[in-house]
């Protein structure tokens, strides 16, 4: 009698499995969407695939309004839908604005373009964007990158001011769906914490249709966030399907469903056995008795999920107050120059840490006060950093204003730095997207580096070492002016004279940034920021990632050095060398005797490497000579241009 109750749950399961067998109308992307490089033809990555009875049909978008896209006249420029029917769908005026994170229905023309469905939009490049911010950040993932690239020619030139075409996820519905009576195909956009079961009930749609729509099934049914689901609608959706939906409730373990199910298997069985009255009666007694059971073990079970809330509850009360205790004694003892956020301040200022205040990994942009800050969630210990950080004053090191602690997390707030990190400028693949630097600004740069960098190695007490300087941890403020930042991973290291360096057994870093000896030793001392500054320098004059390019064919980067400025031509190695994108407009004696300098730090033997202190000293040299370099050619030109206005005269004179 007790194998009974597990049978129905058998055949439920044998159901659920049958809609595996059933061909989808589109098949769901995933995170393909995250993968730029990724060719997704076989799965709709560029867009949903032209299957459907009509070339073109009336489709829905959602949209999540957000500070820059929050009326109705912006979001119907941005999505090119029409205002007055998107106003009139989402029980709005005109001139309506939604709060944010509001879901907002959009209707659009959706066409077949080649292969694949899409409704077509305009966007003008903003400072900073890429493909994936585009896709991802502005439209929320109703476009992917990979269609951005499609659609676009040379899609990573990215100036500011750029138009680019944007195609829309959308699709229409089968000629299978249409005999369903499916009219609108409407494209969700996934949120976390979303189900299929829930985004179909919220549009009032059977939850295997919509399963079918995107060749998913019951057992593989997992939705991302920032990713489309098609929803088939047997009518128009409308303004009171994007409300808030109330959270799912918890399955009934006797409700009057499982009572008629089981009544209705209990006779099907009994007919099958060719069993009689008795055989029922026996059966449903036990359903009875099995129900009763679960019942108790239910009233049981959730008087200990209460007792477990109300202890999670105040395990959570006390973790906040030890939080808030922890972070009082440790900025008290290490830190009295920064501030103490509460986290809802943090909140506030990225607008609950919104998508589109990201910058990349896990920091985001928000203002405090008025000012602009750089917001990092940061995993483990950051005890080090902050005690660093409390000791530095540097313009040329990122100044850490204010931390937060919540729930085990710290939040550490930096200085912004306008333009981004200096591996979005120097390498020449990335200058397609308008970002560029003159040979003066690239030796500014990396004076402003060398600077901040002896300022550890010299001036903190006891000195620290960076250990993983890199172009990604250079960041560029308004003025394009450096500063180094990401000080996760520096150390203290004072060595008296006469004795050995410090060793590590615990090798971390960016391989092609870190030097022979630590790489294969352990060897730990100023000398490993100075190779990894040559290695820097190296990419700042050739405009190519040279870090990557040892770590993955593990070559001497003296010898590649060798190879490239070797003692016959000098001049015209050197030539070869350098960034195509400066187009030979630097001057060739300073770039030699640069070329000279990364030789010097990139030495195997440390203690052949020069302080930093010294390379301070010869770029502030070769700084003041590239500025006077860069004065003469601007007065030559302005030279030119009055001898050429002058010649213009005498010749209209003569005339």
């Amino acid at each position: 009698m007790s194998h009974f109750p597990l049978i129905p749950s058998f055949i439920f399961t044998l159901l659920f499995c049958t809609f595996s067998l059933i061909e989808g109308q589109q098949p769901y992307i995933g995170l393909g969407t995250t993968a730029c490089y990724r060719k997704g033809n076989s799965k709709s990555i560029r867009g949903y695939i032209c299957n459907g009875a009509n070339k073109s049909c009336q489709a829905y978008l959602t949209f999540r309004s957000q500070p820059l896209y929050s009326s109705v006249s912006k979001i119907s420029a941005l999505l090119s839908s029409d205002p007055s029917q998107l106003a009139e769908i989402n029980s709005v005026s005109l001139n309506g604005t939604f709060e944010t994170n509001k879901l907002v229905i959009v209707p659009v023309k959706c066409s077949c373009a080649s292969e694949y469905y899409q409704a077509n939009t305009s966007y003008v490049v903003q400072n900073a964007d890429t493909p994936f911010l585009i896709a991802s950040n502005t439209f929320e993932g109703l476009s992917t990158c990979q269609a951005l690239q499609n659609e676009n020619h040379n899609p990573w030139n990215m100036f500011q001011g750029r138009e680019l075409l944007v195609p829309l996820r959308c699709a229409c519905p089968t000629k299978n769906q249409t005999k369903k009576g499916v009219k609108y195909l409407l494209s969700y956009l996934v949120k976390g914490g979303d189900f299929v079961s829930l985004v179909s009930e919220k549009f009032g749609v059977k939850t295997e249709t919509t399963l079918e729509a995107n060749n998913l099934t019951m057992t593989n049914a997992t939705i991302q966030p920032f990713t489309t689901l098609l929803v088939p609608l047997h009518d128009k959706p409308s303004n009171s399907q994007t409300v808030s939906s109330a959270p799912p409730p918890s399955l009934p373990s006797s409700s009057t469903t499982d009572k008629s199910s089981n009544k209705k298997w209990v006779y099907a069985v009994s007919i099958a056995a060719g069993v009689g009255v008795i055989v029922l009666v026996l059966i449903l007694c036990a359903i009875s008795f099995y129900i009763h059971h679960r019942k108790m073990k239910n009233k049981k079970d959730h008087a200990a999920v209460s007792e477990s809330f109300d202890a999670i509850e105040s395990s959570q009360g006390r973790q906040r107050e030890e939080e808030s205790k922890q972070l009082s004694e440790i900025i008290s003892g290490i830190a009295q120059s920064f501030k103490v956020y509460a986290f809802e301040e943090l909140q506030h200022a990225t607008d609950n840490f919104n998508p589109s205040y990201w910058i990349k990994g896990s920091v985001f942009h928000g203002v405090i006060n008025g000012d602009l800050a750089a917001i990092k969630k940061v995993e483990g210990n950051v005890l080090k950093e902050i005690e660093l950080l409390n000791k530095v004053n540097h313009a040329n090191v990122i100044r850490l204003s204010g931390v937060s602690l919540n729930e085990g997390h710290w939040y550490l707030v930096y200085e912004y730095a306008t333009n981004g990190a200096l591996s979005e400028w120097i390498y020449f693949n990335n200058n397609m997207n308008g970002k560029f630097l003159s040979w003066t600004k690239r030796i500014q740069i990396a004076f402003d580096v060398a600077t901040g960098l002896d300022y550890l190695h010299s001036f903190t007490s006891p000195p620290h070492i960076h250990k993983d300087l890199k172009s990604s941890n250079i960041l560029l403020d308004h003025d394009l002016r450096a500063k180094v930042s990401n000080l996760r991973l520096a150390r203290s290291v004072e060595v008296q004279e006469g004795q050995q360096l410090p060793l590590t057994r615990h090798i971390i870093g960016t391989r092609g940034y870190m030097a022979p000896e630590y790489l294969e030793n352990g060897l730990v001392s100023t000398k490993l920021d100075v190779y990894a500054f040559g290695v820097l320098l190296l990419e700042l004059l050739t405009g190519k990632e040279v870090a990557a390019i040892l770590a993955e064919d593990n070559k001497n980067l003296s010898h590649i050095l060798c190879d490239m400025v070797g003692e016959k031509n000098e001049q015209e190695r050197v030539k070869e060398f350098m960034d195509p994108s400066l187009k030979g407009n630097y001057p060739l004696e300073l770039a030699m005797f640069v070329v000279g300098m990364i030789d010097d730090c990139i030495e195997k033997d440390p203690e052949s490497r020069p302080h930093m202190y010294e390379i301070v000293l010869s770029l502030s040299r070769i700084l003041n000579s590239s500025l006077s370099w860069e004065m003469s050619l601007n007065i030559s030109a302005s030279q030119d241009t009055i001898a050429l206005s002058r010649a213009l005269e005498v010749t209209a004179a003569e005339t």
